[in-house]
């Protein structure tokens, strides 16, 4: 028999109860264990940066994550859950660089190649139990005893396999591609590194006159928030889904976007 749902329910004590539940009885090894024999289906969790906190954004991707073992243990196989760290990537030098008040490249070497590169090693740990326990409170089941680490030669070399086995394939190209780059740290950064602090600022433009090659007094109006690109300009672009006028402006025609005209000459 089930014990009557209480209508006053206290949601934090009840999380609780369910977590020492499945802690106490050993839930999540026994949902490997009870299907020795099955079909196995094998999740890697796409690793967190263990020297940053864990935030609510992380609430969801755990729970995401989450759900698709839990799927396919629904559906009869033997579930493997391996969780990682991920031990490699700026992040990790910068929160070093700053402990140890480093400013760039030059600094770094300064204070030794091996040492800084040691401090890293024991940087991204920072936070473990931290994230141990944030994984425990949402859920999120995964064999953090034996985790795949990025920085040791096993996890390194399984990557270098893996990609010689994909250019041995011919799945592998070679080509150029545009990123950013950070003359501070010397380095390319990824999507997401340049994602980091980002926020909304006020920033200067510029309207620019452009002469027109066969008109005299006449120019086309271009705005810019990068000004400084200016020295370069070959051309200008127009788009043939957006209608143009002439405007005569202090003596001179100004050619310009119709929809324009009012905010551009307000005053």
């Amino acid at each position: 028999m089930y014990n009557k749902v209480d209508t006053n329910l206290n949601f934090v004590q009840r999380e609780a109860e369910v977590l020492k539940f499945w802690k106490e009885n050993d839930i999540a090894n026994k949902c490997i264990t009870n299907r020795e024999g099955c079909d196995t289906f094998t999740f890697y969790d796409g690793p967190p940066t263990a020297n940053g906190k864990p935030h609510i954004g992380h609430v969801l991707t755990r729970v995401i994550k989450d759900m698709l073992p839990r799927y396919q243990s629904m559906k009869g196989k033997k579930v493997l859950r391996k969780a990682g760290w991920d031990t490699h990537g700026l992040p990790v030098e910068l929160e070093v660089e700053k402990l140890l008040g480093l400013d760039g490249k030059e600094q770094i070497e300064k204070y030794g190649i091996e040492p800084f590169i040691k401090k890293c090693r024991e940087s991204v740990w920072k936070y473990k139990g931290m994230w141990e326990e944030f994984s425990d409170v949402v859920g999120f089941w995964a064999d953090m005893e034996h985790p795949y680490i990025t920085y040791e030669n096993d996890y390194i070399e399984s990557v270098w396999w893996a990609l010689n086995e994909i250019w041995k394939k011919g799945l592998l190209y070679k080509g150029h591609k545009v990123v950013p780059y950070c003359p501070r740290c010397g380095t390319p950064l990824s999507s997401h590194e340049v994602a980091q602090g980002y926020k909304d600022v006020k920033e200067r433009s510029a309207m620019v006159k452009f002469a027109a090659k066969d008109e005299e007094n006449t120019y086309f109006l271009a705005w810019t928030t990068t000004p400084w690109t200016l020295p370069s300009n070959l051309g200008l672009v127009v788009n043939p889904e957006v209608d143009y006028v002439k405007v005569s402006y202090e003596g001179q025609n100004r050619i310009m976007a119709e929809a324009l005209v009012e905010s551009v000459f307000a005053n």
